[in-house]
């Protein structure tokens, strides 16, 4: 049931919130020790909860969202309940505050049903790498569905939530989405508050909604965007109407149509399914307009770099002393001592040059608070996450820094002004969500840049900061799901909620 229809039948009394509630439960007791969506069920929580709105709607005084099962991305804060990222390092972490899309959820009578799995720290295209295991794919369990909000999408699409958050650094709401065949939102940056979520990279990450219809995404970005004080990255620009974009969506729209993201490597099936769908629409009252965005060739090289720097500062702060995962000390001690002593022995042995060399090697050993740092990060931080602080650590090392990072943010610059100036002559623009359907588990795992490049039509837009959708198109031969994007200037979230609800429209 959409979000409307969940109200109406519980005002009509042809059901309670108590039984919607029991059904996602036994939905998910049913189907996620193989889907592995949830990282934390509360269901003795959301049935409370349920009692409580159940009454609230019956007085009429039930909020926007009265009624909604969602399940969270474990990168949000949620006040008392375990904050992991899928991260060893946090295994036992527990928030102390609500992030501030829980405390707009929370007033407008959302029920919150558990914690979903996610890439480690959101760092992933696949949702395998993470310290709870891999999700798996709802319409193949087999197949990987997408990352890092793959357990968000993988919930929607298995009927374990009518709703979840996830959040988008560089598409990991919308491809996932793509995957898992449902609708996936990212909006503007600055839309939507980043109070309470746990930072991968701070100048791309967004917190969006994932749901089975464009409206009840609308319905969720409706309750969740706005100016929040305690997000000086929030901007004071007034949100749109987005449920009544969607419940009238204009036909007469322009849609920008970029030959670079129609190009070599997309799946052929999925081009022409595309290709059908903008027919389509331009036989509605659509325009399509070819545009060209010569710099996206360079965004994933860009992301990458402009990312993993963002991210290797961030989590910095995992460092095992004031919270998080903190290796044996007297363990460490132990290590460090035996290392000493070898040392040593080995000195009073040598001579000439040698004694020199251990002299030196001596005198760099780490302290033991060094040396507690190192063993905590390496136990807690699993493969992924440690390559990308490799590669940001390197790209702002001496040396490099001007190499790499500074041209990859010239770079970005002209990413934007490609988008700025094709935004001024259309009002979305379309693209694939991903160039494949849900590939194999395991297939990329030893091939980390595969993975990167499956998000080549995402990037783009958390490089520009504008906002995307992702809607499913169709189903390819293989029998999975694929989606189309439309992307928008910022804060046209409206407009591509509009396109969306017309794809949507064409598929019903």
């Amino acid at each position: 049931m959409t979000i409307a229809e969940t109200r109406d039948k519980v005002l009509n009394k042809e059901t309670t919130l108590t039984e919607i509630v029991q059904q996602y439960i036994e939905q998910i007791e049913a189907q996620d020790s193989e889907i592995n969506a949830y990282t934390a069920t509360h269901f003795d929580e959301a049935l409370e909860q349920a009692k409580t709105i159940q009454k609230k709607m019956e007085d009429g005084t039930a909020g926007k969202l009265a009624g909604v099962v969602m399940g969270i991305k474990d990168v949000i804060s949620e006040r008392g309940k375990k904050l992991t990222c899928a991260s060893k390092i946090l295994e036992n972490f527990e928030s102390v505050y609500d992030a501030t899309v829980i405390e707009r959820l929370r007033a407008e009578d959302a029920i919150f049903i558990g914690r979903l799995n996610m890439d480690e720290f959101a760092m992933g295209s696949t949702t395998e790498y993470s310290s709870f295991g891999a999700v798996k794919n709802p319409r193949d369990t087999s197949k990987v569905p997408g990352g890092s909000s793959g357990g968000s999408a993988a919930a929607v699409a298995a009927n374990m939530a009518q709703a979840t958050l996830g959040s988008d650094t560089g598409g990991s709401i919308r491809q996932p989405a793509s995957y898992c065949g449902v609708v996936g939102l990212k909006p503007t940056y600055g839309r939507v508050s980043r109070w309470g979520l746990v930072a991968y990279a701070s100048s791309f990450d967004c917190i969006g909604p994932l749901a089975h219809s464009v409206e009840d995404t609308a319905r969720v970005l409706d309750v969740i965007a706005g100016f929040d004080e305690k997000d000086n990255t929030s901007s004071h620009i007034e949100k749109d109407d987005y449920v009544a974009a969607v419940q009238n969506p204009d036909k007469n729209i322009k849609i920008g149509v970029p030959e670079e993201f129609f190009a070599e490597g997309l799946d052929e099936e999925i081009k022409e399914g595309i290709e059908s769908i903008l027919d389509k629409l331009e036989a509605d009252g659509a325009e399509l307009v070819p545009i060209h965005l010569p710099h996206t060739k360079f965004g994933i090289a860009t992301y990458y770099i402009l990312a993993t720097a963002e991210a290797s500062s961030n989590l910095a702060r995992y460092d095992g002393i004031r919270y998080g995962h903190r290796a044996d000390k007297e363990e460490m001690l132990d290590e460090l001592k035996k290392e000493e002593i070898a040392l040593k022995e080995q000195f009073d042995l040598a001579e000439g040059e040698k004694k020199i060399e251990l002299q030196e090697e001596l005198a760099k050993m780490d302290s033991a608070l060094i040396r507690l740092y190192k063993k905590s990060r390496t136990e807690g931080f699993g493969t992924e996450v440690k390559r990308r602080i490799m590669l940001g650590t390197y790209v702002l090392s001496a040396g490099y820094y001007d190499a790499y990072y500074g041209k990859a943010q010239k770079v970005r610059r002209l990413i934007q002004n490609d988008y700025k100036e094709a935004f001024k002559k259309v009002d979305v623009i379309v693209s694939p969500t991903a160039p494949t359907t849900a590939f194999d588990l395991g297939s990329t795992l030893n091939d980390p840049v595969q993975m990167y490049l499956n998000d080549v039509y995402t990037i783009t837009a958390n490089l520009a900061g504008i906002c995307g959708i992702s809607v499913p198109a169709g189903t390819h031969s293989n029998g999975l799901p694929y989606g189309i994007q439309f992307m928008g200037d910022s804060f046209q979230e409206s407009k591509v909620l509009n396109a969306g609800r017309l794809v949507e429209m064409l598929n019903a």
